[in-house]
């Protein structure tokens, strides 16, 4: 199976080399995790490589991104300018649909259904993140929910992209963690506590990765201002 670079030197190694191409990969995570930090890290290498990528943002500006892409040594703005990266302000569409009451909104007046993302992917496009999808995962129900799930990775892979739906970790467990089925394979994130050392340590875990022989067993990750590293001995234990 063909691969893509994860931007990740050490995860490319676990995943033998990469991404499967033109699948669809969960990554989810407890806030400050490092969710939308592995994005960056697969949109920058996919650009370096000359690869058309688009980021669905959901609760963040393009401006906010590009910073905290700038911060990790990770300029995006150059193939952002470019048109080479989109970024797509959906973040500020779900405001502008707000729909004014006298309590001044109806929640319902942020719905979009999950396929219609796909109409923000032009065609040519080879890497999709959408960044939080779990947003989407609010008002609706768990039956139709994994339809529209379906429904997008479809449209999507269809396309030839290889996409990263990156979800949070409450909208995970609301939705009976329905998205990982949908997805090709599946990534986690974990914040424990080191007993050992008696600090808090961040955690990557792969429960599922088809078509690829994965490692059972949580690995230490940091981040630092060049982005993420993953520990080469760090393996522990299944942390639940």
């Amino acid at each position: 199976m063909e691969r893509v670079s994860t931007g990740i030197e050490e995860l490319d190694s676990k995943l033998s080399g990469g991404y499967p191409k033109k699948k669809v990969i969960l990554i989810t995570g407890v806030a400050g995790s490092g969710k939308t930090i592995f994005g960056i890290h697969y949109l920058y290498r996919a650009c370096q490589e000359g690869k058309k990528c688009v980021l669905i943002a959901t609760e963040e500006t393009p401006e906010d991104i590009l910073q905290q892409a700038r911060m990790l040594e990770h300029d995006l703005e150059p193939y952002y300018e470019k048109g080479q990266l989109i970024i797509e302000r959906v973040f500020e569409s779900r405001t502008e649909r707000i729909e004014e009451t006298r309590y001044g909104f109806k929640p319902e007046g942020l719905d979009l259904e999950l396929p219609y993302l796909a109409e923000l992917v032009p065609e040519g496009t080879e890497c999709v993140v959408i960044d939080n999808i779990g947003v989407f995962t609010i008002r609706i129900s768990v039956r139709k929910l994994r339809d529209e799930f379906d429904g997008l990775s479809h449209i999507l892979m269809k396309k030839g992209c290889t996409v990263l739906y990156i979800m949070d970790e409450a909208a995970y467990n609301m939705t009976n963690q329905l998205a990982e089925y949908s997805a090709y394979g599946s990534i986690r994130l974990l914040v424990k506590e080191n007993s050992y050392l008696g600090k808090m340590e961040r955690y990557i875990y792969i429960p599922k990765m088809r078509s690829t022989p994965v490692s059972p067993y949580t690995s230490v990750f940091e981040i630092s201002s060049k982005g993420i590293k993953i520990k080469a001995s760090g393996d522990s234990e299944i942390i639940g």
